[in-house]
């Protein structure tokens, strides 16, 4: 960590004041509840976020921590590539939707951070991107997309056991949050990282999960392949096939339908199986010809309950994106630099995202050397 009470000249005091208003408005909170929390006039924090105020050290700790980000995150620009997600926001944008995406993409930008420093550490190694070879221009491409990951993946049309262990071999780093929202993703250099919501239902998460990853493997909106003549919703739509396909494959249902069309249990079934939503499942459904486009609409009126859908799974229990907030192999290489003494055991814990806490720390390695 930099130390941040030497190197007040060097900071660009503009670049942190808009960090501090964007981190403020994306909490709902006012100049003068901020100013509050940290012991300053508001006058004093209107003048930090114009950039005409410096901050010592102190200062800016306080700010990170009533903030709920880190120093870091206050002191360095965001990576070039979010510029073009969304515009800043604003008092004018203000609201809960647009609160929503900023808490997301600071949490994407401290979690890139986190990526970066263990594999600076040397405990974690980059995994080559995966991209799918041929240009996507159309849902069906995106959909022969996803199969083409399934087949180098060797999943067949068999449910995927856990999305966060596909997006790792495709070289994407996926961290589970409870934020709200849906998620959000980015690629800097050869680093791909994402962000999924715990707060949705499980079909969602995956979903959501499938849809961050279909935007490395595709490429992602601003890709010159499917960025330039489609709408931005023309091109979500593109990777929500990709994301359904990959998810739950057409082929295995109209493999499994050969004695006509299928009934709302069997349609359960597939959803509960392969742990997607019920208007997925419908989705894939019709596309694979077993049911028509009335039914779907018919049948996703009345969503299936807890209990159907567990009756469908044998009452056995599907965890996927919930207790496992990140990637196997980053969890293993932030335990590998404690081991090592590279990073404190708090530093630890911070990087595990609620994984563990410090009492899940061997007991006999917790002293770490200076």
């Amino acid at each position: 960590m930099c130390d941040y009470l030497t190197m007040g000249d060097a900071l660009d005091w503009p670049l942190v004041g808009e960090q501090v208003r964007q981190a403020r408005l994306s909490l709902g909170l006012s100049q003068q509840d901020l100013a509050a929390m940290v012991g300053l006039d508001r006058t004093m924090l209107a003048k930090v976020e114009a950039g005409t105020r410096r901050l010592d050290g102190l200062e800016l700790s306080r700010l990170s921590r009533a903030l709920k980000v880190s120093m870091e995150y206050l002191v360095r620009p965001r990576p070039a590539v979010l510029s073009r997600r969304a515009a800043p926001l604003t008092e004018e944008t203000d609201t809960e939707a647009a609160r929503a995406s900023e808490r997301l993409e600071i949490a994407l930008v401290e979690w890139l951070r986190n990526v970066q420093q263990l594999r600076e550490l040397g405990v974690l190694h980059a995994r080559p991107l995966l991209r799918y070879p041929q240009a996507v221009t159309s849902e069906a491409d995106a959909r022969q997309a996803a199969g083409w990951l399934r087949q180098r993946f060797g999943l067949g049309d068999e449910p995927i056991a856990s999305m966060v262990d596909v997006c790792e071999r495709a070289g994407q780093w996926v961290l589970a949050t409870d934020l709200p929202g849906d998620g959000a993703s980015l690629v800097d250099g050869d680093l791909a990282v994402a962000v999924v919501s715990t707060t949705g239902d499980p079909g969602r998460r995956r979903a959501t999960a499938a849809h961050e990853l279909g935007h490395l493997v595709i490429g992602d909106e601003y890709s010159a392949d499917l960025g330039v003549s489609a709408s931005r919703a023309e091109r979500e739509a593109t990777v929500d096939a990709f994301a359904a396909e990959l998810l739950l494959p057409v082929q295995a249902i109209a493999v499994a339908q050969t004695d006509g069309p299928a009934t709302r249990d069997r349609i359960i079934g597939y959803a509960a199986r392969y742990r997607t939503s019920w208007l997925l499942a419908l989705r894939q459904a019709e596309q694979a010809g077993v049911i028509d486009a009335a039914t779907r609409r018919s049948w996703s009126q009345v969503r299936p309950t807890h209990a159907e859908f567990m009756e469908a799974l044998g009452w056995a229990p599907q965890p996927d994106l919930a207790s496992v907030r990140v990637p196997p192999a980053y969890a293993h290489a932030v335990m590998e630099a404690w081991r090592t003494h590279r990073i404190t055991s708090g530093r630890a814990v911070e990087l595990m995202h609620g994984q563990i806490t410090e009492a899940d720390l061997p007991e006999d390695d917790l002293e770490i050397a200076p």
